[in-house]
């Protein structure tokens, strides 16, 4: 089994990605979630990330890194499994230049190269142990974490993650999913995090999963999957150059895997 790493990465004092901004924004706004520089701005901790990888997961095929262009000067660009991915490589032209990380994400599967199972990062998860394949794969399965959450917020997050379970209620039903896979959703491993599983058990509906905010594995054919069924869709969200509302995220792909049985029960906090 071969894994590659996804990992994206935006510096927002690069003179020419400013330019870029500015054409479609008149400025950097904290007021604005989709505009805030909390959305861009680069701690100069990269290069532990890459470390941490070289270190503690000498087992990774590819580190696919993908940035609009930009290249960190102290980067060996040359190394044997570095992948340069710039956003035009795999994000249809029509849509580009992009600042909306949602859109970044969903188009993932067209990377050059990317193998079918592989982690996606953002640049602030590390790793800073020795880590094994099987903490993300199991039998070509990704390990996941299937337990509800409340979703009661009204932040555009918690909005975008409503837009999401809307479409897996399209397409899937609940209760048909419990039948074939109980074992999955009352895995005892969850402990308290799979309370809401038990409770909601005759309600026939899917809510938000818990989003743990670590590395998350996927397979490739998933995103193949969600874009056979919902191109419509997500169609519409790629003319969002920005973060929106109406916005579709990575959880989509996620919950999508695991309502597709795609994925091996695994509490996902353990060792964060």
């Amino acid at each position: 089994m071969e894994i590659d790493f996804v990992v994206t990465w935006v510096d927002m004092d690069d003179p020419k990605w400013k330019e870029e901004f500015y054409k479609y924004s008149d400025k950097i706004d904290n007021s604005v979630n989709e505009k805030s520089e909390a959305r861009f701005r680069d701690y100069g901790f990269l290069k532990y990330w890459f470390r941490g990888v070289d270190l503690f997961a000498p087992w990774v095929r590819k580190v696919h890194f993908v940035t609009s262009g930009q290249k960190p000067e102290w980067l060996n660009i040359d190394h044997p499994k570095l992948n340069m991915v710039s956003h035009k490589d795999y994000i249809p032209e029509e849509y580009l230049p992009v600042f909306n990380s949602n859109l970044i994400e969903i188009y993932m599967h067209k990377i050059p190269d990317l193998s079918e199972q592989f982690v996606y990062f953002n640049d602030d998860f590390f790793i800073t142990n020795h880590l094994s394949p099987t903490r993300f794969f199991e039998n070509g399965l990704p390990k996941d974490i299937a337990a509800f959450r409340k979703n009661t917020g009204i932040s555009q997050f918690e909005k975008m993650l409503k837009n999401n379970i809307r479409l897996i209620n399209k397409h899937f039903d609940k209760r048909e999913v419990f039948k074939r896979d109980a074992w999955k959703w009352y895995e005892p491993s969850y402990g308290s995090r799979g309370r809401l599983n038990y409770l909601l058990k005759f309600y026939n509906k899917f809510i938000t999963l818990r989003t743990p905010h670590n590395a998350q594995p996927y397979l490739k054919s998933t995103f193949e999957d969600v874009w056979a069924n919902c191109e419509a869709e997500l169609t519409e969200m790629s003319h969002h150059r920005f973060r929106s509302n109406e916005d579709y995220t990575p959880e989509l792909f996620r919950t999508w895997q695991i309502c597709s049985s795609n994925f091996v029960p695994f509490n996902t906090y353990e060792g964060c």
